[in-house]
C-alpha cells in the first residue's frame, strides 16, 4: 500500500538544538563578553528566519542582522523583540517603517541619513544608526579615506545617534591575505578615531564576520557578526589549520523514492540522454529538482544516501525530478527515504560537498533550497 502525504514528500529538517549549540560554541570560542549578532538575512541562509531568530532570542543572542527592512519587519510581526540591524540600509520611503518597528539601519550615504533624520525629527525621536566604513571590500560603505568629510557632515543630523561603526572583510577566510585583512583593521581603527574626535561615541565597533571572528582575534571588538557558522557551515568558509569552534549542521535535506523501474543495459536516461546504463539497472525517481535548489550542476556527479548506501545521481537533473541508480541497494522500495544533505550511520553528504562539486560555497547551497521544500523544525 502506498504511503500518503499531505504535500510533496520532500523536506528540509532544521535542527534548532544544533543551532543553539553552535551559538554557544561560537560564543565560548570568541569570548563570552563579546556580543554577537546572528545574521538571519536571506531567510536565515535558507533555514527559516523566524524560527531561527526566535530560538536564538531564547538562547540570549544580543543582535539580529537582516539585509532589508522587509526581513526585519517579518521578524517583528512574528514577535521577535531583539535589536535588529538592517545591513543593507533602506530605500527612500521606508524611514517611518524603520522607526515604528525599532529597526536600526546601516548608513553610508548622506542623502539617506538626511531622510532618516527628517523622519526622526517629525516623530520627535532620537534614532540609532550604525555607520559602515568601506575599508577595502569595495561594495558599500563610506570610503575609509573620506571618513573625515562624512563625519563632519553627519554632525548636522541632530536626531541621529551613531550607535555603531562597522566594516566588512574582503578576504578574512584566506590566511594568505592576512596583510590585507590587517590593513582593513587599521583603516577601520583610523576611521573610528575620526568619528570619535568629532564627538561621536558609538556603543559598538563591529568588524568581524564569521571567518574574521574565528581566524583573526585582533578583529574582535565588542560586537561580531556571525552568519554561516551559526548554521554549521564552517567547512568551506573557515581557513584550514586553525583552531575552530565545534559546529553541528543545522539543515538536512530529504525526499522519498516515488517510482522504481527496471532499465536494461544500454538505455539512456533523462534530458539530452546524458547517462547510459552500463548494466541492467534499478532506477529510482525522486521528487526534487533544480527549482527546489538541488543544483542541475550535480548531474551525473551527485550522490545521495538510501538505506545506508551511497547511490549516484544519474542523468540530467530536471526542474522537479532527479534520477538515482539504486541497483546496489538491497530491498529498496517506493517510499524509502533519500538523504540529499545529512547523515545516516557512518555515511554523510554535506552542503560543503555539494558546494565543492558545483564550484560554489555552502551558503549558496542552503540559501538555494526553495520555499517549495517544506521546513520541518526539530528541537525546542
Amino acid at each position: 500500500m502506498l504511503e500518503t502525504f499531505a504535500s510533496s514528500p520532500t523536506w528540509a529538517e532544521i535542527n534548532l538544538d544544533n543551532l543553539a549549540f553552535n551559538f554557544h560554541s561560537v560564543k565560548k570560542f570568541i569570548g563570552e563578553k563579546i556580543e554577537m549578532m546572528a545574521v538571519v538575512k536571506a531567510d536565515a541562509y535558507g533555514h527559516g528566519a523566524v524560527c531561527c531568530a526566535k530560538r536564538l532570542e531564547k538562547e540570549g543572542i544580543e543582535w539580529l542582522g537582516v539585509a532589508l527592512p522587509e526581513e526585519g519587519l517579518e521578524l517583528r510581526e512574528s514577535g521577535v523583540k531583539t535589536p535588529i540591524l538592517c545591513l543593507g540600509s533602506f530605500w527612500a520611503g521606508q524611514e517611518k517603517l524603520l522607526l515604528e518597528n525599532r529597526l536600526t539601519p546601516v548608513i553610508y550615504q548622506l542623502e539617506i541619513a538626511d531622510l532618516f533624520n527628517r523622519a526622526a525629527v517629525e516623530m520627535n525621536v532620537i534614532a540609532d544608526v550604525h555607520i559602515k566604513i568601506d575599508t577595502g571590500m569595495g561594495r558599500i560603505g563610506v570610503r575609509f579615506d573620506e571618513a573625515a568629510e562624512f563625519a563632519e557632515r553627519f554632525r548636522e543630523f541632530r536626531n541621529l545617534r551613531v550607535d555603531g561603526i562597522m566594516t566588512h572583510f574582503a578576504a578574512a577566510d584566506n590566511l594568505s591575505e592576512n596583510n590585507f585583512t590587517n590593513e582593513q583593521i587599521n583603516r577601520f581603527d583610523c576611521a573610528a578615531a575620526i568619528f570619535e574626535a568629532r564627538g561621536f561615541r558609538p556603543t559598538y565597533k563591529d568588524l568581524a564576520n564569521s571567518p574574521g571572528a574565528v581566524a583573526h582575534q585582533n578583529s574582535r571588538r565588542n560586537l561580531v557578526r556571525i552568519g554561516g557558522i551559526l548554521y554549521g557551515l564552517g567547512g568551506d568558509v573557515l581557513p584550514e589549520g586553525i583552531s575552530k569552534p565545534e559546529l553541528k549542521a543545522v539543515m538536512s535535506l530529504h525526499t522519498r523514492i516515488t517510482h522504481l523501474k527496471r532499465v536494461p543495459k544500454g538505455e539512456t536516461l533523462g534530458y539530452s540522454r546524458m547517462f547510459k546504463t552500463a548494466k541492467d539497472s534499478l532506477i529510482a525517481t525522486v521528487p526534487i529538482g533544480y527549482h527546489d535548489g538541488y543544483s542541475r550542476s550535480l548531474t551525473n556527479i551527485g550522490r545521495v544516501i538510501v538505506n545506508n548506501f551511497y547511490v549516484p545521481v544519474v542523468g540530467r537533473i530536471s526542474m522537479d525530478w532527479t534520477i538515482l541508480d539504486v541497483s546496489d541497494v538491497p530491498n529498496v522500495k517506493v517510499n524509502d527515504e533519500v538523504i540529499l544533505i545529512g547523515a545516516n550511520g557512518d555515511l554523510k553528504v554535506t552542503a560543503e560537498e555539494l558546494a565543492r562539486e558545483t564550484t560554489t560555497i555552502s551558503y549558496e547551497i542552503t540559501c538555494g533550497i526553495n520555499r517549495r521544500v517544506t521546513r520541518k523544525y526539530v528541537g525546542s
